[in-house]
């Protein structure tokens, strides 16, 4: 099969590998479209630790075609997405539904093989069923959509409750979506440059600020007098999460969704400990690729207009480097088989 290959950090190729046979518990899917995340270029770039030679992809979704144990013969010929969390299911940790927090937790597209490629060995228990009004690449998009549904879960968002997002990437603007269905209001979104801002306006951002031209604490002084109810950084940024913390309310909870890359950061502890903020780490979907799916199967949330552009393997240099650059309007790339 063809797949692409981060051999080394640094080191992409497109390749013929030999086609995964699925073991017991697994099964294998046929590709049909993967979507390039910004964290995949961590992987390239070495930043994040993986398990090289590595196909990355981490969003995808397909139609199962050979699974490993006779039981999970139903799935054969099924359009599917599905979980990327390969567990014990046996730990504290499984059996409780948080499956990040086990021991043997690996995750397919950095520790395991993902889906750059025609086919990938995903967890049977950790399918769903795509159904046939959502589009596979629509299906695809299912996973940063969870870890939006997750982030706000562990805020503990709720219908009426003012929001500002940190950051206009493919995560910001799924949280402005998932936020606009569940009736949080008057939601703001603030990113570096203007280029998604519009996307961000169109979803129902009641404002947006870029961080480059505006002072974000002064500008939201007037949009959420008395400070956001709930603030969610996307961005991983010092200066982001600085300013998360200076336009919560008293009270109020800031959530960190973005990957930090592994700096230590500086922040003023006043800002918490006066204001009696609750932070809150929200780095993963925490199995919401259900809720995702079907929240867009009942037209709740439609974010395929987030696919800007569509690829095949050959041109995966393409796509790596629009992810890099974010040109104007752009929000994702996808690979289609």
């Amino acid at each position: 099969m063809k797949a692409i290959v981060v051999e080394k950090p640094g080191t992409v190729l497109l390749k013929e590998v030999e086609k995964p046979e699925p073991p017991a518990g697994f099964v294998r899917v046929k590709v049909k479209s993967a979507a390039i995340c910004a964290t995949d270029l961590e992987v390239i770039d070495g930043n994040i630790p993986a398990n090289y030679p590595l196909i990355p992809g981490h969003e995808w979704s397909g139609i199962v075609d050979s699974v490993g144990s006779a039981e999970d013969e139903a799935w054969i010929g099924k359009r599917v997405i599905g979980s990327n969390d390969v567990v014990c299911l046996k730990c504290d940790a499984c059996r409780s539904g948080n499956w990040r927090y086990c021991n043997e937790f690996e995750e397919i597209g950095f520790k395991r093989n993902g889906a750059y490629a025609e086919y990938v060995i995903v967890p049977a228990y950790g399918l769903c069923e795509l159904p046939g009004q959502v589009s596979f690449d629509h299906g695809a998009l299912c996973e940063p959509l969870g870890v939006a549904l997750g982030t706000l879960e562990k805020a503990g968002a709720k219908f009426g409750d003012t929001l500002t997002i940190m950051g206009a990437g493919s995560i910001g603007l799924c949280m402005l979506a998932a936020a606009k269905a569940m009736g949080m209001r008057r939601i703001v979104v603030c990113a570096s440059t203007g280029k998604r801002l519009e996307e961000a306006r169109n979803l129902g951002a009641c404002a947006t600020i870029e961080t480059e031209k505006e002072d974000v604490v002064e500008v939201m002084k007037g949009l959420h007098p008395g400070g956001s109810d709930v603030v969610i950084d996307a961005t991983g940024i010092e200066s982001c999460i600085q300013n998360c913390l200076k336009i919560a309310r008293k009270g109020g909870t800031v959530a960190l969704a973005g990957y930090g890359r592994g700096k230590t950061m500086s922040i003023r502890m006043d800002d918490i400990h006066i204001n009696n903020l609750r932070v809150v780490g929200a780095g993963n979907n925490w199995n919401m690729h259900k809720k995702a799916v079907s929240y867009m199967a009942e037209g709740l949330i439609d974010i395929e207009s987030f696919v800007s552009k569509k690829l095949n393997l050959e041109e995966f240099e393409e796509g790596l480097a629009m992810v890099r650059s974010r040109p104007k309007g752009f929000i994702k790339a996808v690979f289609q088989f």
